[in-house]
């Protein structure tokens, strides 16, 4: 059986919020993409005020993608993860995750965040395995729309398992770590028996807090 070492991604193993940052590289890359913007903001309001759920928050936000050739959206973050992704990471992240490889942990990235960027992550050479929400790309062109599920709370744990029964993984769960900031990922937390948050703001009694740079 292995042991699996899993972390969050925004505020986890970054200090901003990465689609963010994404949007923000692809405005300073083509000032054209300012148009998004009141875009950017209307989905914002309406997932505040519960209109939209998650999923057609971030379908409404990533309009900026759509219609963009897979080859060119491949270039595009590899600048993205060059100049700015790997800039937001925690070095205290980083630390944590050479470690743990080290000890024989299998690393795996689990995120809510779009796939197609995440992937840059790889980058990290002691990275194992990266799940993100997954958008549909036809035709070798990019859209904003998700392919099944926001990888969020439960979708995180079964988006795993899918991956781990694929790869005919046995894991040893009572010995695995999980790292996130936030209890929406409660779920993977119950499944760990190792759980962390990540520099989390309030007080927590069941879950150690650490405290990353």
């Amino acid at each position: 059986m292995v042991k699996l070492a899993i972390f969050d991604v925004d505020y986890t193993l970054t200090r901003k919020e990465t689609l963010m940052e994404l949007f923000k590289f692809m405005i300073k890359k083509n000032p054209k993409n300012l148009i998004y913007i009141p875009r950017a903001i209307f989905s914002g309001l309406m997932f505040v005020f519960g209109i939209f759920d998650e999923k057609k928050t971030k379908e409404t936000f990533l309009k900026f993608i759509d219609g963009i050739h897979e080859r060119d959206l491949d270039v595009l973050v590899k600048e993205f993860y060059k100049s700015r992704l790997s800039n937001i990471i925690y070095e205290d992240a980083i630390n944590m995750i050479k470690k743990l490889k080290n000890e024989g942990y299998l690393i795996y990235l689990i995120s809510a965040s779009p796939e197609f960027y995440l992937k840059e992550l790889y980058n990290i050479k002691e990275v194992d395995k990266i799940i993100g929400t997954k958008y549909l790309c036809r035709d070798g062109i990019h859209t904003r729309c998700m392919d099944g599920l926001n990888c969020k709370g439960e979708e995180k744990v079964e988006r795993l398992k899918e991956e781990l029964k694929k790869e005919n993984i046995q894991v040893d769960y009572e010995n695995s770590y999980m790292f996130s900031d936030s209890l929406s990922d409660k779920p993977l937390f119950d499944l760990v028996g190792k759980p962390y948050l990540i520099n989390f703001r309030k007080t927590s009694k069941d879950i150690e807090i650490l405290r990353w740079k």
